[in-house]
C-alpha cells in the first residue's frame, strides 16, 4: 500500500502536470469508488468546469484544489494516476477519467477497485469523513513530543498497532513502522504506556528521520507501487526489516524474524529490538 513518502512522491510528480488545468468533463467506470456524493452523476457534475488550483496531502490523502470544491483521494492497495493524450488507449481497470480542455486525461487505474474518492465544498474537508478522523502525520508542527506521549500513555496497545493507527499518527503503514521501530530499536510488541519517554523521543524523531529519507529516495518500490509516471522509488535499497525475514541484521549480523501483530506481517531483529 503507497504510504505517507509515495503519496507525496505521487502528489510532486502530479503538480508538474495537471495544475491549472481545467476539467471539462468526467467519467466514471466503476461508480462504488465514489463515496462523496454517493451519486457518480452528482459526482460528474460537480467536477465538470472546475480547474486544478493546487494537490495537498493529509496522510496518505490526496488533496485536489479545484476552483469552489476539493476532492480527497485514497489510493489504497493499488491505485494510481497518470496522464494520457485522449487518443491513448484506455488500460484495464481504469476506472475514472478527468479530460481536460485540450485532450489530455487524468486517469485513474485500481487494480483492486479499493480507493475511494469524496468530493467537498471548500472549507468541509477538514470537518468531514475520511480528512477528520485522521491525526497529525510526523511531519505536522502538531506531530510533538508532549501529544505523542500522552497518546501513548492512554493506550495498552502495542506501539506498532498505535503507530498504525491513523487517528493517532497519519501516514504511516506497515514498511515504515517496521523500519522506525528497528531504527529507534523498540519491539513492535512493547506495550505502548509502557514506553519510556527516551523510547518515544526515539520513535517520534525515527519516523520522522525514516519518512524524510524515504521521500528523499521517490518512495519504496513493494510490489507493484510506482509513482505517478511509472517510476520507481528506491527506498527499498535502504529497507533494515521490512521483507528481510531470514537475512542477517545490518546492525548484528542475526537473522531477522517474520510475526504477525495484530493481525499484519512485521518484520524485527529480536537482539537489537528486545521485548
Amino acid at each position: 500500500m503507497p504510504e505517507l513518502p509515495e503519496v507525496e512522491t505521487v502528489r510532486k510528480t502530479l503538480k508538474q502536470f495537471v495544475i491549472n488545468k481545467k476539467i471539462e468533463q468526467v467519467s466514471v467506470y466503476w461508480p462504488n469508488i465514489i463515496k462523496e456524493p454517493d451519486d457518480s452523476e452528482q459526482f460528474k457534475f460537480l467536477i465538470a468546469g472546475q480547474t486544478i488550483q493546487d494537490i495537498t496531502r493529509k496522510g496518505k490523502f490526496l488533496v485536489f484544489q479545484l476552483d469552489d470544491y476539493v476532492l480527497i483521494s485514497h489510493l489504497r492497495m493499488e491505485g494510481k494516476y497518470s496522464v494520457h493524450q485522449s487518443i491513448e488507449p484506455i488500460k484495464k481497470h481504469t476506472h475514472v477519467i478527468f479530460t481536460f480542455e485540450g485532450g489530455e486525461e487524468l486517469r485513474y487505474n485500481d487494480v483492486r477497485k479499493f480507493g475511494t474518492m469524496h468530493i467537498y465544498p471548500k472549507g468541509e474537508e477538514l470537518i468531514r469523513k475520511p480528512l477528520n478522523q485522521l491525526g497529525p502525520d510526523p511531519f505536522d508542527e502538531l506531530f510533538t513530543f508532549d501529544y505523542f506521549f500522552e497518546k501513548l500513555k492512554k493506550t495498552e496497545r502495542s506501539i506498532k498497532a498505535v503507530l498504525l493507527d491513523q487517528s493517532i499518527v497519519a501516514g504511516l503503514g506497515n514498511i515504515y513502522v517496521d523500519e522506525t521501530l528497528f531504527r529507534a530499536n523498540v519491539h513492535p510488541l512493547k506495550q505502548s504506556s509502557k514506553l519510556t519517554k527516551k523510547e518515544v523521543k526515539a520513535i517520534q524523531k525515527q519516523a520522522i528521520l525514516t519518512l524524510d529519507e524515504a521521500l528523499r529516495q521517490g518512495g519504496t518500490t513493494i510490489r507493484s507501487y510506482v509513482n505517478s509516471q511509472g517510476e520507481m522509488g528506491m527506498f527499498q535499497q535502504e529497507l533494515f526489516v521490512y521483507g528481510q525475514e531470514n537475512k542477517a541484521c545490518k546492525q548484528c549480523g542475526k537473522p531477522i524474524v517474520k510475526m504477525k501483530v495484530g493481525g499484519r506481517g512485521t518484520h524485527v531483529c529480536t537482539t537489537c529490538q528486545k521485548k
